[in-house]
Order: structure tokens, then C-alpha cells, then sequence
């Protein structure tokens, strides 16, 4: 029967050797952590880098934790050899060696100085095997933390802008070359403004890379957190319409003068309608009675003096201007052609009307010949007097189809089949 101790019955030689077999495969997880901790590549980084912030505080704490953890890893080992060498005496240990094993495999047999954050005024604490697995296991926690967020922070980041500045110093050598600079064009302002950008944030991530994580930490669950990329997403977005504004200028350089004689087209083709529109609304004035006819504007004065002033610049080589200025023009000409189009349509929308009546009454006229109704003078009247409205100047187009619905009823009619007709069976 085991004999009780201050920390309960002893254990028996089965229970103890599974208790040093759990403690053994402890220490070598532990040992094992430590080691890869001390040999990770944050933890080199965060020793030998200029910290500031966040990261400074967080990694003073951890090089407190780490210094401890190995104290405690020591002790940890000290008491396992005493347990393991006072196992090892004799095969069959006896009642009072087993009731020793039972104190420093169970009880508080670890002495050590108190911690800071134990909560107690003492010098030193008694633990067991147990409770110093267990603040290891918090300690190691914390300073695995502060090094693993560092480490994909600087893994993430650097890189990512010093390719952006990279292409930042191309874009900013082809602004130059097109006169984009700073002071002299919008997008050379952005670009002073993005240099800075960068060189704060690469400043900022190598000296506190823990104030750029965001979400949980990434020694916990999978995807529970990230580097936070958002200062560095905005600098590449603007770059990119920096980029974009600056290539656009450099393709107006290239075919500027191809694209000032497409406009110039575009608006020559917008007056020619314009003009027929013009005529077409003296024809339909003298042709059809009582109709609204809208009014033709005159030519786009204002779009002729701003191509002057883009053909100016180009002689000039001042892409950069001439470049908003072209696709302002570009658009404004295409929607003055539409608006002449429109403004023809509009004009000669009577006239259609006309054609259109005209071709139903021959329509109905030859479907009324085709089934013997050609000399029929009631028809032949009906169709006389839509013809004489149709075909006079001024044309009454209200009255005119009035006149070619009477004629397609009469037609209807004659076309029916009598009332009284009756199928045969």
C-alpha cells in the first residue's frame, strides 16, 4: 500500500516511470523549441536592428522571457536528472525512494528567483515540475510572438518596396524625359510625394515592424493575422496612375499629330452634317405644313480655338499639356458629331413620316390590285385624295394620315369576306 505524503499518496513504480517518461518528452519539446527560437532568423534581426516603438518595448520584454526561460529550462533539467538518477539506484525502488520520487516529480521541489510578474514580494518561489513547464510555455509564447511577427513583417514589406522604389526612379526617369517634374505637372508633384513615402515607410517598417501587424498573432491559428500592407498598397496605387498619366503623355508625343487630324476629321464631319441639317429644315419648312422643326446650331467655335491651342503645344513640346488637353477634345468631337447627327435626324423627322405614309398607300394600293379591287372607284377615291395630300406642298401630315388610315379600312373592308357566307359540310 503507498504510503501518503505531503503531496498525496506516493506514486507507484509504474506511475513514476510514466511520469518521467511524460517529463523527458517535455524538456526534449522544450529544449528543441528553445534552440530553434535562439537560432531563428527574427530573433538575429531584432538583436542586431535599431528599434524604435512598438517593436522596442515588445522585444526588450522578450529578451527578459528568453534570458528567464533558459534559467528555468535549467532548473527544469537540474530536477529531471535528480528524479531520473534517484530512479536509476535500483530497479525495484523502495517505499521511501518512491515517496522521494513522488515530492519531485509532483510537488514544489524547483526553487527559483521570483519572477517580476508573479504577483508576489518574495525573492524566490517554490514550483512544481508542472507549474514550470507551464510558465515556460507562456513565456515562450510571448518572445515566439514578438519574433515571428517581426520576422514576416520584414519577410513581407522591405522587399516589396525596394521593388517599388525601383520602379518608382524608372517612371520618375520617363516622367523627366516628357516633361513631367515636379512644380510643372500634377503627377511630377505625386511622384516627390511618393519618394518620401517610401523612404518613411522602409524607415519605419526595419525600425518597428510589430506597428505593421494587424490580426492576431501569427504563432496562433493559421490566417489569423497579416502584415499590414495598406500604407504600402496606397504608394503602389498611386504610382500606378502616376505611371499610366505618364505613358499617356508619352503617347501623345508619339502620335499626336495623327490625333490632332483625327479630331480635326471628327469636327469637319460634325460641321458637313450641321449643314445638311440646315437645309434639310428649309426643305421640310417648305415641304410639310404645321410641323415643329427644332433650330441648327452653328459650328463649335469654342472646340476649333482649343485645337489651335493643342497644335500650338505640340509645336511647343509640351506633351504634358497637350496630353488632358487632346482627350478633352477627342471626346468633345466625337460628342459634337453625334450631337450634328442627332440634330439631322431631329430636322428631317418629317420627312421620314412623309416616306413612310407614302409607302404604306402604295403598299395597300397593291394589295388591293392583287386581288382584282384595282379599278374599284370607291377605293380608287380614297386613295386619290391620300395621294393629293401626300404628294402637295405643304404636306398636313396629321391630315395626310388620317387620309391613309381611311384608305386602309376601305381596303380592309373590301378584302372581308361577305357576312352571310356559310361553310358547307
Amino acid at each position: 500500500m503507498a504510503v501518503a505524503g505531503p503531496t498525496g499518496p506516493a506514486l507507484s513504480r509504474e506511475e513514476a516511470d510514466r511520469a518521467l517518461a511524460r517529463l523527458g518528452a517535455e524538456h526534449e519539446a522544450v529544449e528543441s523549441s528553445l534552440l530553434a527560437l535562439q537560432d531563428h532568423a527574427g530573433r538575429r534581426l531584432l538583436e542586431g536592428a535599431e528599434l524604435s516603438g512598438t517593436t522596442r518595448s515588445r522585444w526588450e520584454l522578450a529578451e527578459q522571457l528568453i534570458a528567464r526561460l533558459w534559467t528555468y529550462f535549467d532548473a527544469y533539467t537540474d530536477a529531471l536528472e535528480t528524479a531520473r538518477e534517484l530512479r536509476g539506484r535500483r530497479r525495484w525502488p523502495t517505499q521511501g525512494e518512491l515517496s522521494e520520487l513522488t515530492d519531485l516529480l509532483r510537488g514544489t521541489a524547483v526553487t527559483l528567483p521570483a519572477a517580476p510578474d508573479a504577483g508576489t514580494t518574495r525573492l524566490s518561489e517554490q514550483l512544481t515540475l508542472q507549474e514550470l513547464v507551464d510558465r515556460m510555455n507562456g513565456w515562450y509564447a510571448q518572445a515566439l510572438d514578438v519574433v515571428v511577427t517581426a520576422d514576416a513583417v520584414w519577410s513581407a514589406l522591405p522587399a516589396r518596396i525596394d521593388l517599388l522604389a525601383a520602379e518608382l526612379q524608372r517612371t520618375r526617369s520617363l516622367a523627366h524625359s516628357v516633361g513631367v517634374r515636379p512644380g510643372e505637372h500634377p503627377s511630377g508633384d505625386d511622384l516627390e510625394d511618393i519618394t518620401r513615402e517610401l523612404a518613411a515607410l522602409r524607415s519605419e517598417v526595419i525600425s518597428d515592424p510589430l506597428a505593421f501587424w494587424t490580426g492576431s498573432s501569427p504563432s496562433s491559428a493559421p490566417g489569423g493575422g497579416r502584415p499590414d500592407t495598406r500604407r504600402y498598397d496606397r504608394a503602389a496605387r498611386a504610382l500606378e496612375d502616376v505611371r499610366r498619366e505618364v505613358e499617356a503623355v508619352l503617347d501623345v508625343r508619339q502620335d499626336a499629330e495623327q490625333r490632332l487630324m483625327r479630331v480635326r476629321d471628327v469636327l469637319s464631319r460634325a460641321d458637313r452634317t450641321l449643314v445638311e441639317a440646315r437645309q434639310a429644315r428649309a426643305e421640310v419648312l417648305s415641304k410639310i405644313a404645321a410641323s415643329v422643326v427644332p433650330a441648327v446650331s452653328g459650328p463649335p467655335t469654342v472646340l476649333y480655338e482649343q485645337l489651335s491651342a493643342a497644335a500650338e503645344h505640340r509645336r511647343c513640346a509640351r506633351w504634358h499639356r497637350l496630353s488632358p488637353l487632346l482627350d478633352n477634345l477627342e471626346q468633345r468631337a466625337e460628342e459634337e458629331l453625334l450631337r450634328a447627327r442627332e440634330s439631322l435626324t431631329a430636322v428631317t423627322a418629317p420627312l421620314a413620316v412623309r416616306a413612310e405614309l407614302r409607302g404604306r398607300l402604295d403598299a395597300y394600293r397593291a394589295k388591293a390590285a392583287r386581288h382584282g379591287f384595282a379599278e374599284d372607284p370607291f377605293l380608287g377615291e380614297r386613295y386619290d385624295a391620300a395621294r393629293r395630300m401626300l404628294w402637295s406642298a405643304p404636306c398636313d401630315l396629321v391630315a395626310a394620315e388620317g387620309a391613309v388610315l381611311r384608305y386602309q379600312q376601305a381596303v380592309a373592308e373590301a378584302l372581308a369576306p361577305p357576312a352571310d357566307v356559310r361553310g358547307e359540310s
